[in-house]
């Protein structure tokens, strides 16, 4: 990748505000034409968004749009939109037993308009954040209950797979957790056990750490440091690790990129959020020092393979490391990418996630005195911002329904829409694809003007 040295978040703000102004009659659009009992949508084929009965994973994507929209622009018919959405298609979610995905679903809608009214852009009402707060609490309590032991020690909440199973995307569903324990909530179990949500996150952190990412340290013969394993297998008997898998990859012993966007995103915010809990909280959990150690090994390992290892020079990835096609284009990290090659498709919705990851970890690094190391994240950030809200990943059709075009949902599957006479998918969105970059332009927006946020506050 080839890091734009020169860029600043002031720079990018034009092409911020071109991107709102783009999204805005889009998102009024899908959720007019959108039937809500059909599900959320997922992503779009011929540009027209459609579901895919799985879960629904990204319903708080869809809702979670307009509330963005309205922080990123302060036009209140994409709070009503939202807020009003929230109450009407949330509810179901906040008690689902039965996904890892609450991190995306709840703390995208209540998580939003409680961070929004606490920072003053809608009025206080008491009972209306009582409300958000309540959904918060138990949204964090029934993601903790999916819980599984290793043999090793700690802990994970267990993908809608079932207890065997370990995703590396729920790192960002921790969020969930925090957020719940940050509001005095805890788990309740039998016999009146308070079970310490904290607790449940940071182990959940450690195992994804242990499991899903590699070091270079021979676990297995392609053990390259930053490789992240989509899914991690374990025995549920006895909690013994057995093996690595893929469910959207292209292979257990290949990177499936977004994944490890995932990943890199995820503990960048968990750094930031160390810094928000007391030494007193931490210490039963190994202690600051230790924990924040772990975080950035694996921030750090994961984010130099992205840059170094597998992107192409404008930062936007493939959809695997492993994908086969990628042994006839030689080269290609050197090179600007092309979503309209017909060997193997992109992945800009990695890119858009992995990029907030790296802003947020050269933040982090900053205020560590670390000042060569937070320059190359920050500009690694910025400079995916920079290719993402421009021609060819920005969809400026206003007939096309998405906002970041060629992202991959599940290539394995075969579930990615390919135009006529093409082999390989391109020019199509995905609700996540969408709502990470607005979450990406909303913080390069903050970033301008001195006004960062993070999940968790204030």
């Amino acid at each position: 990748m080839r890091i734009l040295m020169e860029l600043t978040a002031e720079r990018l703000t034009p092409k911020a505000a071109r991107f709102f102004d783009l999204a805005g009659p889009k998102i009024l659009g899908l959720h007019a034409a959108w039937d809500a009992g059909r599900g959320a949508p997922v992503y779009t084929v011929d540009g027209r968004y459609t579901t895919r009965s799985w879960t629904d994973w990204t319903r708080g994507f869809f809702v979670g749009l307009a509330l963005w929209q309205y922080d990123a622009t302060g036009d209140v018919r994409f709070l009503e939109l939202g807020r009003e959405a929230t109450v009407a298609q949330m509810g179901a979610h906040v008690s689902h037993t039965g996904v890892h995905d609450h991190g995306f679903n709840i703390v995208s809608t209540y998580g939003t308009l409680r961070r929004l009214m606490l920072e003053g852009r809608i009025p206080f009402d008491r009972r209306e954040l009582d409300l958000y707060e309540l959904a918060l609490k138990v949204s964090g309590a029934v993601q903790a209950s999916r819980f599984a032991r290793t043999r090793s020690g700690p802990g994970y909440i267990y993908s809608f797979n079932g207890p065997h199973s370990l995703f590396a995307d729920t790192i960002r569903s921790v969020r969930s957790l925090i957020l719940a324990h940050r509001l005095g909530h805890v788990l309740m179990g039998e016999g009146d056990a308070a079970i310490d949500l904290l607790g449940r996150a940071l182990e959940h952190a450690a195992a994804t750490a242990e499991y899903n990412v590699y070091f270079g340290e021979g676990r297995d013969v392609y053990d390259l440091p930053g490789r992240v394993a989509h899914e991690s297998i374990f025995n549920p008997n006895d909690g013994q690790y057995r093996c690595p898998s893929s469910q959207q990859g292209y292979s257990p012993f290949s990177t499936w990129t977004r994944g490890a966007a995932w990943v890199i995103l995820g503990y960048a915010e968990q750094l930031e959020c160390l810094d928000a809990l007391p030494d007193d909280e931490l210490e039963a959990h190994g202690g600051r020092a230790a924990l924040a150690e772990r975080f950035l090994r694996v921030a750090r390992a994961t984010s130099d393979y992205y840059i170094d290892g597998y992107s192409c020079a404008d930062g936007v990835p493939f959809w695997d490391t492993g994908a086969p096609g990628l042994a006839s284009l030689a080269g290609y990290q050197d090179a600007p990418s092309d979503p309209f090659n017909d060997v193997e498709p992109v992945d800009a919705s990695a890119a858009a996630i992995a990029a907030q990851g790296f802003i947020r970890l050269g933040r982090w690094l900053a205020t560590r005195g670390e000042a060569d190391a937070a320059t190359r994240y920050m500009q690694a950030g910025l400079t995916l911002a920079d290719t993402l809200l421009t021609d060819p990943y920005l969809s400026t059709d206003p007939d096309h329904q998405g906002l970041l075009l060629h992202v991959v949902y599940h290539r394995p599957r075969g579930w990615d829409h390919a135009p006529a006479g093409r082999r390989a998918p391109c020019g199509e969105s995905a609700l996540w694809g969408d709502y990470h970059l607005m979450e990406l332009a909303v913080l390069v927006q903050r970033l301008a003007r001195g006004d960062y946020w993070t999940y968790f506050a204030p």
